[in-house]
């Protein structure tokens, strides 16, 4: 006969032991992220409370959370104790995060550096793991407009319509083009590829006075610019 899954609620732990009261009543700032992670999952299993399940988790990704977000639904179920609900949250409230990392960078609003490049698009493609291709277009006091998502590959590579991205700069007013794409394998590198269609936009968008500022290669950690390295 199969031996039923008993659970710790959090309500049953210890007072000091109870994630969501130290939360409400001391500040979510002393929470450890096991804590955190806790909360979202509410209970452990027969053998571990939440916050031991939840350290386990962590353990598993160098207690890094920007791995734990790149984790998929099948990957957490793995673990003792979370079912598809748990899984699920967990994954929600990590991608809530990156969202919002994404908005504040945006809130800046305006293009000073490659560096303000990399934290407006890094929490967007930066943890993929296929390569998508943006364009981010700019008025002329380099604020940014809009951000479109151009395509979406494989890991090997992406197509880049030039009609496409000139069609919408003309539409959405810009003067100014930066192009984005992320490197799943991590090499900051440009191919060949990287550098021709980066060039063919630039010619296209000088022929109706749009200029192409930079372009970057993002990945995880890390950026490569084209402005920054002369290659414009």
């Amino acid at each position: 006969m199969q031996e039923k899954l008993v659970s710790f609620p959090i309500k049953n732990w210890s007072q000091g032991d109870q994630p969501r009261e130290k939360l409400q009543y001391k500040g979510r700032e002393i929470l450890s992220d096991a804590e955190l992670v806790a909360i979202l999952i509410g209970s452990g299993n027969k053998d571990e409370s939440a916050v031991a399940l939840s350290k386990r988790i962590l353990a598993s990704v160098d207690n890094n959370l920007s791995e734990l977000g790149k984790l998929s639904i099948m990957e957490l179920m793995e673990f003792k104790g979370i079912g598809e609900a748990k899984a699920i949250t967990i994954a929600a409230a990590l991608e809530l995060g990156r969202r919002r990392r994404g908005e504040e960078a945006l809130e800046k609003n305006k293009i000073t550096s490659s560096r303000s490049v990399f934290e407006l698009m890094q929490p967007k493609i930066g943890e993929l793991r296929h390569e998508e291709f943006w364009i981010i277009y700019l008025n002329n006091s380099n604020k940014v407009i809009q951000k479109n998502q151009l395509s979406k590959g494989g890991i090997t590579g992406t197509l880049v319509d030039v009609r496409l991205v000139l069609k919408n700069a003309l539409e959405v007013g810009a003067t100014g083009l930066i192009l984005t794409h992320n490197h799943p394998s991590g090499a900051l590198k440009p191919s060949q590829a990287d550098i021709q269609i980066t060039s063919k936009l630039k010619k296209a968008a000088q022929s109706i006075d749009i200029k192409v500022l930079d372009h970057l290669i993002i990945t995880e950690k890390a950026y490569f610019s084209f402005a920054d390295e002369t290659l414009l």
